[in-house]
């Protein structure tokens, strides 16, 4: 017997049709133990993050369309109340504190997930997209997916590692980069950004820090970052980073910012052999690059997607053992839509997370 009381209903964020508006709903239904099938979870929230993936989905305007209607949220942390009946071997149990991330659950047999990109997984389940998400009291997920948070790190700290953090840790991994070199991130400001700062200072790299305004200038030089870039102020951004590298360039550049032009820029700022992550999704922006100088620099480019189990309980423990620390501002779930409007403007610096314990 579970020794928590499932109420009947909860309180949501709802987008009721592709493109609308947040409603809050006080009746939703609640998941009951009975209801739950083998490898399911029901993880009552604490506090979850907010993401510009959740933005994009509520708008509709990427090329994948989420469900509808849809609960958001992909950053969820929360202790789990019951699971489904004849889960075998389950690796968490009832009480458990969790994390929810982007991938909710894969086959964990395909190709994709036996190569260790189960995040591409065909049948993935995707928080807040094509399954439920965070934005809610309850929150069914899956127990081979969800990530254990360590007893030190509160639940409001950990939400948003479990997709920013993850998915700049996973590019900063794969970036070919060694302890010493130098690393661009255009929107370091913002909240995959600035904690891809800190990432990239636990791995001994050198910090460029693109983004625009003071507020943003002062978070970035104060987590490590090495060297500031206003993209509104410079006249040469190829220019003053080559500058700040000897005039060679840096080594890799790690796009988290979802305009276009970070990634053109990224390939004429490289030094020869760098390492351009493509990490930031802008809906239809086509990659634009000179082929000629990628092929003559021999540069490399590679998409680097969320990341998977492995790379979330890395990320966690790194930020758990102090290295990396998110900076947030903690809001009602009430104030989702004014939240999404702020990241629509680009004036949100570092994370918004919700408070889910005052409902």
């Amino acid at each position: 017997m579970s020794q928590f009381v499932i109420p009947k209903t909860q309180t949501v964020a709802l987008v009721e049709k592709s493109g609308g508006t947040i409603v809050m709903k006080n009746d939703w239904p609640v998941k009951q133990q009975s209801e739950l099938a083998p490898g399911e979870c029901l993880v009552k929230i604490d506090a979850t993050g907010c993401c510009h993936t959740d933005l994009h989905a509520a708008l509709g305007d990427w090329p994948l369309k989420a469900k509808s209607p849809l609960i958001g949220g992909h950053e969820g942390v929360g202790i789990i109340v019951a699971i489904g009946s004849n889960t075998a071997h389950s690796p968490v149990k009832i009480g458990d504190r969790v994390g929810i991330k982007w991938l909710a659950d894969s086959c964990l047999n395909c190709e994709a997930c036996r190569n260790g990109r189960e995040q591409n997984c065909p049948d993935a389940k995707l928080s807040g997209f094509n399954v439920d998400g965070t934005f809610s009291e309850y929150t069914v997920s899956f127990v081979n997916h969800v990530t254990p948070i360590p007893a030190n790190m509160p639940s409001d700290e950990a939400a948003s590692i479990l997709c920013a953090g993850v998915t700049v840790y996973r590019a900063i991994k794969y970036s070919q980069t060694q302890h010493g070199d130098w690393i661009v991130l255009p929107g370091a400001g913002g909240g995959l950004g600035h904690l891809a700062i800190q990432y990239a200072r636990a791995r001994g790299l050198r910090v460029i820090a693109i983004d625009s305004g003071e507020e943003k200038k002062q978070l970035c030089l104060k987590l490590g970052a090495e060297v500031w870039i206003d993209f509104k102020e410079s006249k040469d951004i190829v220019g003053d980073v080559k500058a700040a590298t000897g005039g060679l360039g840096a080594h890799s550049a790690v796009v988290t910012t979802a305009s276009p032009s970070g990634y053109t820029q990224a390939v004429d700022y490289l030094r020869t052999g760098g390492t351009l992550m493509a990490v930031g999704l802008p809906g239809e922006a086509k990659l634009e690059a000179s082929i000629f100088f990628t092929v003559f620099k021999s540069i490399s480019i590679l998409g680097s997607y969320v990341g998977n189990r492995a790379d979330a309980f890395e990320a966690i423990d790194i930020a758990s053992n102090g290295h990396v620390k998110v900076h947030f501002q903690t809001k009602d779930l009430a104030e989702l839509p004014n939240v999404y409007e702020g990241l629509k403007e680009g004036k949100v610096a570092g994370r918004v997370v919700f408070d889910m314990c005052k409902h």
